[in-house]
């Protein structure tokens, strides 16, 4: 196995303590901790209701998210999504790779490859990934916006590498039926 350093910037601050990466404040936190709290909520509230409410709060972060670091690096349209998708592979969460994207139709395709969830689940026989649907819709409706677009879509997961047969993860995003 070969390891590289990480390749986006972090900056500590000296006073508080708080790290940054680009514009945006972030937490480091060991894998097996967010994933153990991850599956302890679903233990308590069922998988199904879980995900309703990460979705919800995924998608209003990747908005954000979106907009600032296209205000942080100028970036605009696919730029976005390509950015997004890289550092979301730069921080741990797996490899993420755009299969397809049509900002204007607000549909996407994306692959993701070595999950933090699958390493922690192992082959449970069902999508453990769904934390990403709302990152995914988030993500793409804020570009299609700032893009003067006011589609809005819905994102799901299509596979997961925990189900038995699937070597990866795959979620489509597409229009909401109006």
């Amino acid at each position: 196995m070969s390891v590289h350093a990480p390749e986006m910037p972090i900056l500590v601050d000296d006073e508080t303590g708080v790290w940054t990466t680009d514009a945006l404040p972030m937490l480091y936190v060991p894998r097996h901790f967010f994933v153990n709290n991850h599956m302890a909520i679903e233990e308590e509230i069922g998988a199904e209701r879980y995900a309703e409410i990460l979705y919800k709060a995924g998608y209003k972060s990747a908005y954000y998210w979106c907009e600032k670091e296209a205000e942080e690096h100028g970036l605009a349209g696919e730029e976005i999504f390509e950015h997004y998708m890289k550092r979301l592979s730069q921080r741990g969460w797996g490899l993420f790779t755009i299969e397809y994207l049509d900002i204007e139709k607000g549909e996407a395709e994306v692959r993701l490859d070595n999950s933090c969830f699958v390493y922690q689940y192992g082959k449970v026989n069902r999508k453990v990934e769904y934390m990403f649907t709302g990152w995914f819709a988030g993500a793409l409706d804020q570009i299609a916006e700032s893009m003067g677009n006011s589609i809005k879509t819905k994102a799901v997961q299509v596979q997961s590498a925990a189900e038995e047969g699937c070597s990866h993860g795959l979620f489509t995003v597409a229009p909401v039926a109006s």
